[in-house]
């Protein structure tokens, strides 16, 4: 790295650690102020106050989307590189998912190299990305056009572990239902149709299919609909199923095995079937050369990576659909300790703790700094879109 740019990452890191209370407050304060998805109104509005603030054009609504947002700093001639903001929480957990840290943290990352520098060969941009939990409002963003041209998108996520990069499936999700005649359960059976028992060897089927599945195959479900009463034939019935693998052509795939599954049960039943897939997120595709700057910039602050199989305990993130459209990052930085479960109370609190806080200002340096290299570096940005383009 050059003296002139390890002078502006010096610069950059500095002006942070100078916004370090205010972006503890902002972190703290969505914390303390969950909102589920697509209902962000007040973090969303507190972030785009803070970019405003500091000179950002920011736009919002965006692609439709109430709180979601993009706000722009044009340091200059050169490319377009982004950071995403998630601040949506769960519903009745709260923020059990850390997204409080992830928008803080990114609008640390884009106001430290505005404040920092103000003139540097691109434009920073901070998007606000609602809806990630359950509502993919990055898919929507995405097919809108929003990441389209972006030399580098880039996020880090709150974890029980210090992750540079790990592999995300793709997720379909399926809205199964099945209808058919009610009746009296004990005086007339016969005159009714079951659809409960459609449902129920909806899940037999599913059950049986797993034995002839990779190990990358995930298929989950609930029945969101049983019927009304034990002595009513119940006429209509339902679950909810997500169906994951890492290949996205293969979830589909088993996609289609899931619905015969559902095929076969009103069949045999006499139930019809209504089958609706409701939503999808496609798999996590890791920039690695972006990734190496990103490992190199958190090293430098003194933070240490896990050794940890890319493949290991996977879930699914509307990061992914982002990673087919520009060269994306999303790794992960530890919060708590190693047994701290995601989605948990104890995950909630790791989000509001000195732990969590310290992890979000070191994301902020690192993702700001990476941003530099990829501003900066022509070299590093042909080899980012290399693996892009090849991947």
């Amino acid at each position: 790295m050059n003296q002139k740019l390890a002078e502006l990452k010096r610069v950059v890191v500095e002006t942070i650690d100078g916004m370090r209370g205010q972006l503890e407050e902002l972190a703290l304060r969505i914390h303390a102020h969950p909102e589920t998805k697509f209902e962000e109104e007040r973090a969303a509005g507190w972030l785009c106050e803070a970019a405003q603030a500091a000179g950002f054009q920011v736009e919002r609504p965006l692609a439709g989307l109430p709180t979601a947002f993009r706000a722009s700093f044009r340091g200059g001639e050169g490319p377009r590189v982004a950071f995403l903001a998630e601040y949506d929480a769960l519903p009745e957990l709260g923020h059990a998912c850390g997204h409080n840290l992830i928008g803080a943290a990114s609008l640390g990352a884009a106001l430290g190299i505005a404040l920092g520098l103000r003139e540097f060969p691109g434009t920073v941009e901070l998007i606000g990305t609602p809806g990630e939990e359950g509502g993919g409002g990055k898919v929507i963003l995405a097919q809108a056009g929003v990441f389209n041209g972006l030399a580098a998108v880039m996020l880090f996520h709150p974890s029980s572990r210090t992750i540079l990069w790990k592999y995300a499936l793709a997720r379909r999700k399926l809205l199964i239902e099945f209808f058919g005649k009610a009746a009296h359960a004990s005086g007339s059976p016969d005159k009714g149709i079951n659809a409960l028992d459609a449902v129920l060897q909806t899940f037999n089927s599913i059950n049986a299919l797993r034995q002839h599945l990779p190990d990358d195959v995930r298929i989950h479900g609930v029945i969101t609909d049983g019927g009304a009463a034990p002595n009513i034939v119940p006429d209509h019935a339902a679950a909810l199923f997500y169906v994951r693998a890492l290949d996205d052509g293969y979830c589909d795939q088993v996609l289609e095995r899931v619905m015969d599954c559902a095929r076969g049960a009103a069949l045999a039943t006499g139930a019809k079937a209504n089958l609706e897939v409701q939503g999808a997120y496609r798999s996590l595709r890791t920039n690695l050369p972006l990734a190496q700057a990103f490992k190199e910039n958190l090293e430098s602050l003194g933070w240490e990576f896990d050794q940890v199989d890319p493949k290991e305990r996977l879930g699914s993130t509307d990061m992914g659909d982002v990673s087919h459209v520009a060269p994306a990052i999303h790794p992960y930085l530890a919060i708590g300790p190693a047994e701290l479960a995601g989605h948990s109370i104890e995950f909630r609190e790791a989000a509001a703790s000195e732990q969590g806080l310290a992890a979000m200002l070191a994301a902020a340096k690192a993702l700001a700094m990476t941003a530099l290299d990829v501003l900066f570096r022509p070299e590093l940005r042909e080899e980012i879109q290399a693996a892009f383009t090849g991947g």
